[in-house]
């Protein structure tokens, strides 16, 4: 592989299903080394688009790389140092977790058999590795569906939507999975419609909606456009909390719909603030963090016109999955 060529470079790519435009001429860059995040809610082609990467689906326009292959030019090789799942994996559940991937590896070649108890300590089943996989948890068999992406031995890694219907602790174990994964230097395209999930393992993301792009850059960047966090506050006086507001410009207090009050500001600002309040002998009795920046961000952007602005309400549009099977 030639010096700097990208992992996965996708230029001015388009898919229809019919009258749907589930891809719209998009264009996106995965360096080698990078766990890069394809974001956006149901329905904003994230899916469609790593079906195409998987020769799964053609697309109508533009071009897709992978390590600089075509499919048209390397066929099934474009493949080669790829792995990883779309959707949710599927096992035999009559069968043992290590069985599964048994049966998996002679399938394959390059000495898939030998990486199997490598890649069962990996993903941290392999305590459970001969129990059937109809009694792991769902979280369970995600992590399996990364360890037999991971018998390839890949180069890159594809993940769609991997936290999807987990709890919190499966989140957060597919999450640290996910960095150890990405500190061993595999490249990790991932995608997700919850930017909690990727906002700690991710160095660079795309956002789309409705098959567009409508944000490329870096997580930190992200964050320098984001609004500021929105908080709940009840106090022991919120009406005397309210007029106190007035005298710290960089804060913004109203009325709370559901009780108390609704403080908007950067940490530092409401910090003073809160502060200022107890000088002026007024409990903060609660303060609760409703929605992160970052997540308030990519609200605006997924649900919102793109070639409206921001604050307009976005037009209803179909399920761009509708009638697509793995």
């Amino acid at each position: 592989m030639a010096v700097g060529v990208p992992a996965v470079e996708a230029s001015g790519l388009v898919k229809r299903f019919g009258g749907l435009i589930a891809v719209d001429h998009v264009d996106l860059r995965v360096d080698v080394g990078e766990v890069y995040g394809i974001l956006g809610p149901n329905g904003a082609g994230k899916t469609t688009f790593l079906r195409m990467l998987f020769g799964l689906i053609r697309p109508d326009a533009g071009t897709l790389r992978v390590f600089g292959r075509t499919w048209g030019d390397a066929g099934p090789s474009m493949l080669d140092g790829v792995a990883g799942f779309i959707e949710s994996p599927r096992f035999y559940p009559y069968l043992s977790g290590r069985r599964n991937l048994n049966l998996l590896a002679g399938l394959d070649r390059g000495g898939a058999d030998s990486r199997i108890d490598e890649v069962l300590d990996v993903v941290d089943l392999a305590r459970r590795a001969g129990d059937k996989v109809g009694g792991y948890s769902f979280g369970m068999r995600q992590r399996l569906g990364v360890a037999a992406s991971l018998l390839r031995d890949p180069r890159l890694l594809v993940l769609d939507e991997p936290a999807n219907g987990l709890d919190p602790a499966g989140i957060r174990d597919m999450r640290a999975l996910v960095k150890r994964l990405a500190a061993g230097g595999l490249t990790v395209l991932l995608s997700s419609h919850n930017m909690d999930e990727v906002e700690e393992i991710c160095d660079n993301v795309t956002i789309m909606r409705t098959g567009r792009v409508v944000y490329h850059g870096s997580i930190d960047q992200l964050r320098a456009q984001a609004p500021d966090p929105s908080h709940r506050l009840m106090t022991s006086d919120d009406e005397q909390a309210l007029r106190l507001a007035a005298g710290h410009r960089a804060v913004a207090v109203s009325v709370h719909p559901d009780g108390g009050l609704a403080l908007r500001a950067q940490a530092a600002d409401a910090d003073a603030y809160i502060i200022a309040l107890g000088r002026s002998n007024l409990a903060v009795r609660a303060l609760h963090l409703e929605i992160a920046p970052l997540e308030s961000l990519f609200f605006m952007l997924t649900e919102t016109d793109p070639e409206a602005g921001f604050g307009e309400p976005a037009q209803t549009q179909p399920d761009t999955l509708t009638g697509v099977t793995s």
